[in-house]
C-alpha cells in the first residue's frame, strides 16, 4: 500500500514541476530512478520510446509505464493519477483568474523565465537519450580504450536517416518510428 502512496506523491510532484510537456519530466523520472530503482536508465529510454510513439501526452504515457513496471497496472493508474492531479488543479485555478491578470507584467515575465528553463530540460533530455543511444560507453571502457569502439555505427545511420528522410519528406513522424522499429528487427539492433 505505501508503494501506492509513494508513486502517487512522487508523480504529483513531477505533474506539479515538470513544466513544458512531457519531455521536461523526464530528468524528474531519472531522478525517481536513482533515488528508488523503480526503473533503470534503459527502462527510461524505452519509456521515452513508448511514450513518444503512442498516443496521448508523453508525461502521462512515461507516468502510466513508469508506475506499471514498478507496481503492476494498478501502479499505472496511480501514477498516472499522481501526474495529471497538478494539472487539473492548476487550470481550474488559472482559468477562474486568467482574465484578470494574463496582461499583467508579472506574468508576462514568468513566462519568458520559463520557457528557457524548459528547453534547457527538454534539450538535456535529448542530449542524454542521443548519447545512451549513439554511443556505448560500456565498450570503450572495456574495449581498447579506442574513440571509435564507442560509436554505434548502426544506429548513428538510422538516426542521420531518419533526420534527411524528416527534413525532405516531411512525413507523419509514426511512418519514421514504424520503419526505424523495421530496420531494427532486419538488422536485428
Amino acid at each position: 500500500m505505501m508503494i501506492y502512496l509513494t508513486l502517487f506523491l512522487e508523480f504529483f510532484k513531477i505533474g506539479l514541476f515538470a513544466i513544458g510537456g512531457g519531455l521536461a519530466a523526464i530528468p524528474f523520472i531519472q531522478e525517481l530512478s536513482k533515488n528508488y530503482g523503480w526503473i533503470t536508465q534503459e527502462q527510461i529510454l524505452d519509456m521515452i520510446a513508448v511514450s513518444e510513439s503512442t498516443p496521448g501526452p508523453i508525461g502521462v504515457n512515461a507516468a502510466t509505464f513508469a508506475g506499471n513496471t514498478t507496481a503492476g497496472i494498478f501502479g499505472g493508474i496511480i501514477a498516472t493519477i499522481g501526474v495529471i492531479a497538478p494539472s487539473i488543479i492548476i487550470i481550474l485555478i488559472i482559468a477562474h483568474y486568467f482574465a484578470k491578470f494574463s496582461e499583467t507584467s508579472i506574468v508576462k515575465s514568468a513566462f519568458s523565465g520559463i520557457r528557457p528553463a524548459v528547453t534547457g530540460l527538454i534539450a538535456t533530455v535529448g542530449f542524454e537519450v542521443a548519447r545512451t543511444t549513439l554511443l556505448n560507453m560500456e565498450k570503450y571502457n572495456k574495449a581498447t580504450n579506442n574513440l571509435l569502439s564507442i560509436l554505434d555505427i548502426k544506429a548513428i545511420i538510422l538516426f542521420c536517416a531518419i533526420i534527411y528522410l524528416l527534413n525532405k519528406y516531411k512525413k507523419h513522424p509514426i511512418l519514421y518510428l514504424v520503419a526505424a522499429a523495421f530496420v531494427g528487427v532486419i538488422f536485428k539492433y
